[in-house]
């Protein structure tokens, strides 16, 4: 009880410029979560009490949610502590054990405490999306206390049994997806969405951080090593499919290692200067490993492009139909998951039903089969927004017009043809202009999204 910081504060820096500067030297990019962030330091220089808000990050792995935490602390001069809950089962890791147990303990949010040495530091909960529960209880329930700013004021611990005013603590958790964390949770937390990063904001972080990061890291000087651009566009392309920039600064250390390695097997006799050269990375990190996804130059008659969202960002998705004698039978192929599946009977049914607006014969109906099949089979495809692609490939087939080419679009079908919108429209849209697609199609109702869309993209 003693060792605990019942009265301890550490004075906050509140100045938004500074916050910025730091924000800004740590992340690049994240407009909308640095804003976002920036509005909630202001409330706390105007409200002068100590009470914080709760905020959690949500965005797939690698695109810096832990480290946004420490730059926050950073910037309010807080002290910082971070608990991973991946995997935790048992309530008393939140609220302690009482004190009849051997070996109990208080839990780990008064041992962060303990460890900070002060009453409102900077608290990451970290993975709250892998939290399990089992027979011991289920702590993403012990946290729905911790994390609800009208009852926080009084966290009792079952070791220490005494109240203890969490209101001043400032927690952020990060997951990766929201589907886990029960809705009692969510409901408590300001959520911030991060998004992947774009091949261009990919570079710009290689470039200002991960580089000079892994040259340090890797015993090297500045000077003894040059990046150029088209090399690190190629290892983003060519060797790395992810959302944020992990396995990016994995290859960049790969390359640091083996030159390294050169460096000290010539004893002196190496060249000053190595200059990372696109052609030299199968030398260094081996064959290519991705290959981009290209879109069909040649107009084709029952091919149209789709555009799926992913966890690691945006891709472009070829439909395929084919017809062959049969008695109108709908084949679907190429893994598809049960809404993707009902997506394309839906397509079918309503080329069916409107067959005389598109001047289809009624017979194609009843003497062909038909196969609708969707390439790169192994990966799994869910997801509605490929209804209206499965429409354009399937009147394409029956109507033998071929598609415009060059031209991707998105977008849920309904059965009477209205397109509804559909989501991740910022990631599909940086893919379809990385495959060399220059038109995309989508719903009207997705125009709002299209402000997320960096503007040499929307160009």
């Amino acid at each position: 009880i003693l060792s605990l910081p019942w009265n301890i504060f550490t004075e906050d820096r509140i100045d938004i410029d500074v916050a910025t500067k730091i924000l800004d030297e740590d992340h690049y990019d994240l407009k909308q979560i640095k804003e976002t962030i920036l509005d909630f330091l202001a409330v706390l220089q105007l409200k002068k009490n100590k009470k914080s808000p709760i905020l959690c990050f949500i965005g797939p792995p690698g695109v810096g949610k832990t480290s946004l935490g420490q730059s926050i602390a950073r910037a309010m001069q807080r002290k910082f502590v971070r608990v991973s809950l991946g995997g935790i089962k048992d309530e008393a890791e939140i609220r302690g054990h009482r004190r009849t147990y051997v070996g109990a303990l208080p839990g780990r949010i008064i041992q962060g405490l303990k460890k900070a040495q002060s009453s409102n530091p900077v608290f990451m909960l970290d993975e709250i999306d892998k939290i399990g529960s089992d027979f011991r209880g289920d702590p993403a329930s012990a946290l729905l206390e911790v994390l609800d700013p009208q009852q926080n004021n009084s966290f009792n611990d079952h070791y220490i049994e005494l109240d203890y005013d969490l209101s001043t603590v400032l927690f952020i958790a990060t997951g990766n997806m929201t589907d886990t964390i029960p809705p009692a949770l969510l409901d408590r937390m300001e959520l911030l969405f991060l998004p992947g990063y774009t091949s261009n904001e990919k570079k710009q972080i290689a470039k200002r951080f991960l580089i000079p990061r892994q040259i340090k890291e890797n015993g090297l000087k500045p000077s003894q090593i040059i990046f150029p651009e088209k090399t690190v566009d190629t290892v983003i392309h060519n060797y790395t499919r992810e959302a944020g920039v992990r396995n990016l600064e994995r290859s960049v250390g790969t390359v640091c290692r083996k030159i390294a390695r050169s460096i000290v097997k010539a004893k002196g006799a190496a060249p000053r200067k190595f200059e990372v050269k696109s052609a030299d990375l199968a030398k260094y990190l081996g064959p290519q490993k991705y290959f981009r996804d290209e879109a069909e130059f040649k107009s084709g008659v029952g091919v149209a492009t789709g555009l799926a969202w992913t966890s690691a960002g945006g891709s472009i998705i070829p439909v395929e139909v084919s017809c062959m004698p049969g008695k109108g039978g709908l084949k679907l192929t190429g893994s598809l998951g049960d809404i993707m599946k009902e997506s394309a009977e839906t397509a079918f049914s309503f080329a069916k039903s409107n067959h005389a607006e598109f001047n289809i014969h009624p017979d194609l109906f009843t003497t062909k089969d038909y196969h609708i099949h969707i390439p790169d089979g192994a990966t799994p495809k869910d997801g509605p927004s490929a209804g209206i692609t499965i429409l354009v490939a399937l009147v394409s087939c029956l109507t033998r017009r071929p598609v415009k080419r060059l031209t991707a679009m998105t977008g849920e079908i309904t059965l009477r043809g209205k397109i509804t919108p559909v989501g991740g429209i910022k990631e599909k849209v940086i893919a379809a202009l990385s495959a060399g697609i220059r038109t995309v199609i989508m719903p009207e109702k997705n125009k709002k999204d299209l402000e997320d869309v960096p503007s040499e993209v929307l160009r």
